[in-house]
């Protein structure tokens, strides 16, 4: 009898991960995409670093996702609602709010 080797892997970070808020912004532009298109085909990465994120990627779609709107209002439920914890839903402009 044959054994089969199997490598079975997984990833875990932490609560305040950053790659948790990019997977939940991928995820609801995903989400809002399938929304308004069932057919929608789309491949999006999220990456962030230094208070910013960059949104990247391809979508075949007949919808219109609006990625900075989803990705501030997931970044807002999630809580980061002051600078202060290093990312901020509200844009800036000029240093103001």
């Amino acid at each position: 009898m044959e054994t089969k080797n199997r490598i079975i892997t997984s990833e875990s970070v932490t609560e305040g991960h950053p790659d948790k808020m990019c997977d939940q912004i991928s995820d609801a532009v995903v989400d809002d995409a399938l929304r308004q298109d069932p057919f929608s085909r789309v491949a999006v990465e999220v990456g962030t670093k230094n208070g910013g994120i960059v949104v990247f990627g391809e979508m075949t779609t007949k919808a219109w996702v609006d990625v900075p709107h989803i990705s501030r209002e997931v970044i807002k439920d999630i809580g980061y609602t002051k600078s202060e914890y290093g990312i901020e839903w509200r844009p800036v402009l000029c240093g103001r709010r």
